[in-house]
């Protein structure tokens, strides 16, 4: 990863903010700039002579992990607190205006800061300075997130050899995580869902003690981590002879999900893109069952910019990987919902999670 062209982004930004140096303490904005993975730090990136300069605070805990991860950042290990050095070093540096991301920074702990510069240097709020160059993806990190998304769709075949009558969905769950760490996985991108029958119709129904019932839609919805960027990809089965009402769901969801996922190219909205499957969903008659938005972008983190929804006018860019899911979920009846991760290209698009869409029937 080219850290450096990374902080050069970043400093580049801040200096329209007026700041002269930056607090970054949101853990996933510390590990784009300089390559930390650890739970524990802050990162300074300051301005001097208009280029970028970082330096990595962190205890003693992580002494050997910031040595061999952090990367075009001087690395200062603190014996109390990492924050108060971070402050002093720039108070040090002359910095009049520190920056902070007012978005991540908890009450008690800028409170803290403002303490240690008080009268000696003026705290600003930055509002998303960082997120949106995460946004746009390059050639390394799409190659990180193609194979986590391969080794996601690797893992639909073990969901469905416990996918059974009887068998609870916590079971279901516990199975897939645990092939997807035998396969390489840090962990999975967020508590997996598997939701059966009924509970189908929860768009985030997190696996419970439920057991499986003879017949029925069961969602699946999970991701993986693999070298810090995440998966995310959903399928939707039935259990038992799907009914014509049911396949009917399945196959309006299909239809709309492609639609959305057709419409993704450089320079389409983030709306565009939204507009374009629910559409659908609202000619066949579920409009009012989609109940939230198309997608979202997905990177270190699984929820990222940009956000697939009503309204939203950002601009899609070659490089950015978002989700396409429409749903449907009728409740006390049951749900569908199918998703896929979709590289932006420079000329269209191209979906990273190639597991088949057609109708399961178990």
């Amino acid at each position: 990863m080219n850290y450096a062209l990374r902080q050069r982004h970043a400093a580049a930004r801040l200096q329209k903010t007026g700041a002269g140096a930056l607090l970054v303490t949101h853990l996933p904005n510390v590990r784009y700039l300089c390559g930390f993975s650890g739970s524990a730090g802050v990162l300074v990136l300051r301005l001097s002579a208009g280029r970028p300069r970082a330096v990595f605070y962190t205890d003693g805990r992580y002494r050997q992990q910031a040595s061999e991860e952090v990367q075009n950042a001087k690395v200062v290990i603190s014996r109390k607190s990492a924050m108060t050095d971070a402050c002093k070093g720039v108070l040090r540096a002359g910095v009049e205006v520190l920056g902070f991301e007012s978005e991540h920074l908890p009450y008690e702990q800028y409170k803290t800061i403002g303490q240690i510069v008080r009268g000696r240097a003026r705290l600003k709020p930055v509002t998303g300075l960082i997120e949106p160059l995460r946004a746009v993806k390059d050639a390394g990190e799409i190659e990180q997130m193609r194979a986590a998304a391969l080794l996601g769709c690797s893992l639909f075949q073990t969901a469905l050899n416990f996918i059974k009558p009887g068998v609870t969905e916590s079971v279901v769950a516990g199975e897939l995580e645990l092939q997807a760490r035998r396969a390489g996985a840090e962990k999975m991108s967020f508590d997996t869902i598997v939701a059966a029958g009924s509970r189908s119709a929860l768009p985030h129904g997190r696996a419970s003690s439920q057991a499986i019932s003879g017949s029925g839609f069961v969602i699946l919805d999970y991701g993986v981590i693999l070298a810090g960027y995440c998966s995310d990809m959903t399928r939707t089965v039935h259990v038992g002879k799907i009914t014509g009402a049911r396949r009917r769901m399945y196959d309006a969801v299909g239809v709309a999900q492609m639609a959305s996922v057709n419409a993704v190219r450089p320079g389409v909205t983030a709306g565009d893109v939204d507009r374009a499957g629910r559409q659908i969903l609202k000619k066949a008659g579920y409009g009012r069952y989609f109940t939230h938005s198309t997608g979202h972008g997905v990177g270190i983190e699984i929820h990222e910019q940009p956000r697939l929804a009503a309204g939203q006018t950002q601009k899609l860019e070659p490089g950015m990987v978002v989700t396409i899911e429409p749903g449907i979920y009728i409740p006390e009846q049951g749900g569908v919902r199918i998703e896929d991760m979709v590289l932006v290209t420079e000329s269209g698009h191209e979906i990273l999670t190639p597991t088949t869409r057609e109708l399961i029937e178990l």
